[in-house]
């Protein structure tokens, strides 16, 4: 199966932010034809001078954070008539799949804003809004960084990124009554599933962020294809599945995670000979999710 050129269906957009790189690619279809959105929020790997220098580690260590190529997963998206949203930004720069102000006081200089969130397990992690760590553990900064750098990051980076993100959803449910948000990530190898690892997880916040039957119908289509899946084990979904997930109002929200196994190299950062095959899988499931039959959504 030929894969269908999504530049060929599809305007790209983003703001211009003088200084900056433009925060994200939106691809919109010539016609959306689905009440789908995808979008992947971890896939960046513009990163600014200013934040290379304050970093203490080198290009490759940082990312390892990525969740790269996904976006390229799920080009084919526009030209079946979904938009796809991805972000420019890596997610060790500005995490958009946190609250907005989720940040670790020992990070920076002075005392922060008493309505900063600093006591979520995020930010205990290491992994707020503005990661103090990378994947591997490893301190990103050899600095304390001032507030005002966050705040940058996310009026710049954060907030256009939802902006742009709720008005696909309300432009979406607007037109067809209803919306999924499928949120695209990937997962790196992990130690305890090493005997049965699956190569997908479903995170719909225990069944809270999205219809069981839209769950179902991802995790069979998947599942047909000859693909291990598991649900919301390890990954339930983050900020942006719970944020924006509400069934009731006829918006769903499904987190995919992919094995990085599958498709790259998590050490070169590199795409595996199983890349084109797991994109063109990737798009037979992005054809049933846009087949004029939305039943599982209702």
């Amino acid at each position: 199966m030929d894969l269908p050129s999504p530049v060929a269906a599809a305007v790209l957009t983003a703001p211009d932010l003088t200084g900056w790189a433009p925060p994200f690619i939106l691809a919109r279809p010539a016609e959306q034809t689905a009440p789908i959105v995808f979008a992947s929020p971890h896939s960046g790997s513009v990163y600014p001078d200013e934040f290379l220098a304050a970093a203490r580690l080198d290009p490759l260590t940082l990312r390892r954070s990525e969740d790269s190529f996904v976006d390229e997963l799920f080009a084919a998206a526009p030209a079946l008539g979904a938009p796809l949203l991805a972000a420019t930004f890596p997610r060790v720069f500005c995490d958009v799949n946190r609250e907005p102000w989720e940040l670790d006081p020992a990070m920076f200089e002075g005392t922060l804003p008493s309505w900063v969130n600093t006591g979520s397990p995020r930010v205990g992690a290491g992994l707020g809004t503005i990661a103090r760590v990378v994947a591997t553990g490893e301190q990103v900064y050899g600095r304390k960084l001032a507030f005002a750098e966050a705040e940058a990051r996310i009026h710049r980076c954060w907030q256009p990124y939802h902006d742009t993100l709720a008005s696909l959803i309300a432009e979406t449910r607007a037109r067809f009554g209803c919306c999924l948000l499928v949120d695209c990530h990937s997962m790196p190898a992990h130690p305890a599933q090493a005997s049965n690892p699956p190569d997908f997880v479903l995170g719909d916040a225990h069944g809270t962020a999205c219809a069981p039957r839209a769950t179902r119908f991802v995790e069979d289509a998947l599942t047909s294809i000859g693909y291990r899946i598991r649900r919301n084990d390890p990954y339930a979904g983050g900020y942006v599945t719970r944020h924006y997930g509400r069934p009731r109002e006829g918006v769903h929200a499904l987190q995919i995670e992919i094995a990085r196994l599958l498709y790259m190299d998590e050490t070169r950062i590199e795409r595996r000979p199983g890349f084109a095959a797991l994109q063109r899988d990737l798009t037979r499931l992005i054809e049933r999710l846009t087949s004029p039959d939305w039943s599982y959504l209702r």
